[in-house]
């Protein structure tokens, strides 16, 4: 029996779980984390505040389990990033969060390079991805130091050693996707090419060990939070698809080992390395999910999430909605779009809002989907889905209706540190196969369309329409 501490260090809490192959998940421990929101598309979080929080987190869980443990992982936000002292570990700049759009004038400076980056990365060129926040941190914050992501800074503290996982790498720009190693002559173009970089391991490696949580025990299963939840939900197969309903919204499709370009604006990245072989992924987000849910509690619409399915409306009559709080992804890729609300009358009430702000984030999922069913030559048939709003029935049954796919909603609240923990307990034992680290699972519910497809596509239609009118505007700002 293999017993692991996962741990999943995200945008707005660290959560931490002990799990084992025979009794499941043990034992579990939350620390809520608050970003700093600051003008100008500034997102920023403490780093003390990150690493005190993994320690907390996975000591109470280990508290709570009771029980000695074998091995480490951990999920990581993917495209954070900080600098910090390589020989003290001090942090010498606050985390610049995957939100903060702050390096869009780097972008823009590099914008006659879009075409040759996208062919070498399989990402687009967009303040989101680590590079840019990288070198806008360094030209405006420090010089200092070593400026990574905080996967590598939080293994350095509980480790010593300096590497990060092949999927995190792959979400920087400065990343040769075919060759899966770091490409200097981007990392120039970033004026990056004089920083050390770290390892790049794969993430069923073991790393190191640490103390951190008791007795001396192996690190391993490192890798992106998104990533993570594809492994967890079993999307080990090419052509399969899951979306995390989070902080944002994140959909996954794994490509096999083929590193597929995508002709729609989605981004390729590296699902995970294991077993000496790498997988990639499509993937595309939406920005604002829960924060936009979060948007609607702080203008006093709701009390919390809890209250959705309860306050919103069977019908929006007519409102909808644009949920762009932080811009738009892909396929718009307009960091500076903004959000809209349409439709509104003197009739329109809380209850409609609500439903628009939810079906808004559920069109542009919908739009996710369709993409990625255009760069695999085949549409989804079903979507795997996870994250706390999946409790919404109200959101993913406008999902289902939208997307005019099945969604089936995984049993399990923790996807992430679940998929880290796989590939850890297959770094330490390595006659287990992914496949048997994972397991079988049965959808907790599912959701079937239940609007017409000629209704779905009257919806998707002006949705669209309403969404480029945001990132034409954004372009215009």
């Amino acid at each position: 029996m293999t017993t692991i501490l996962a741990i999943d260090q995200g945008t707005s809490g660290t959560k931490a779980i002990v799990v084992d192959a025979e009794d499941g998940t043990v034992a579990i421990a939350e620390e809520t984390i608050r970003p700093t929101y600051l003008p100008g598309g500034g997102v920023e979080q403490n780093p003390h505040e990150l690493l005190d929080s993994v320690l907390t987190a996975g000591r109470r869980a280990m508290s709570m389990a009771g029980r000695p443990i074998d091995g480490v992982a951990l999920a990581n936000q993917g495209e954070t990033v900080l600098a910090w002292d390589e020989a003290t570990g001090t942090p010498l700049s606050p985390a610049i969060v995957w939100q903060d759009s702050r390096a869009e004038s780097i972008c823009a400076e590099l914008a006659e390079h879009r075409e040759a980056i996208a062919q070498r990365t399989g990402l687009v060129l967009d303040p989101y991805f680590s590079a840019p926040k990288m070198a806008w941190l360094r030209r405006n914050l420090t010089r200092d130091g070593v400026v990574t992501t905080t996967d590598t800074w939080l293994v350095h503290h509980l480790t010593g050693e300096f590497v990060t996982d092949a999927s995190t790498a792959s979400r920087s720009l400065i990343f040769d996707l075919d060759g899966a190693a770091w490409d200097g002559h981007l990392a120039d173009l970033f004026s990056l090419g004089d920083e050390r970089l770290p390892r790049i391991v794969g993430s069923d490696e073991v790393v190191g060990t640490t103390r951190a949580f008791g007795q001396e025990t192996p690190v391993a299963g490192l890798i992106v939070d998104q990533q993570a939840a594809l492994v967890a939900e079993a999307c080990l197969e090419q052509g399969t698809a899951k979306c995390t309903y989070g902080t944002g919204a994140f959909l996954l499709a794994n490509t096999g080992p083929i590193p597929v370009r995508s002709s729609a604006g989605l981004t390729t990245s590296v699902a995970w390395q294991a077993a000496g072989q790498t997988r990639y992924c499509l993937d595309g987000q939406v920005y604002t999910v829960a924060s936009a849910v979060r948007w609607l509690q702080d203008l006093g619409l709701l009390r919390s999430a809890t209250d959705l399915d309860a306050l919103a409306a069977e019908d929006s009559e007519g409102v909808m909605c644009v949920p762009a709080f932080a811009g738009l992804a892909a396929p718009w890729w307009a960091s500076e779009a903004t959000a809209s609300l349409t439709g509104l009358t003197l009739s329109t009430r809380r209850e409609h809002l609500i439903l628009a702000v939810l079906q808004g984030i559920a069109a542009q999922v919908t739009e996710l989907t369709a993409l990625v069913g255009r760069d695999l030559d085949r549409p989804l048939n079903r979507l795997r889905a996870d994250g706390g709003l999946t409790n919404s029935a109200a959101l993913m049954q406008a999902q289902a209706d939208i997307a005019q796919l099945p969604v089936d909603i995984y049993p399990n609240a923790h996807a992430t540190p679940l998929g880290a923990a796989a590939l850890a307990r297959c770094a330490l034992d390595p006659a287990v196969s992914l496949e048997e680290a994972v397991g079988h699972w049965q959808p907790s519910a599912v959701y079937e369309p239940r609007w017409s497809e000629d209704r779905a596509q009257e919806f998707r239609t002006t949705w669209a329409q309403a969404a480029a009118a945001c990132a034409t505007k954004g372009d215009h700002s």
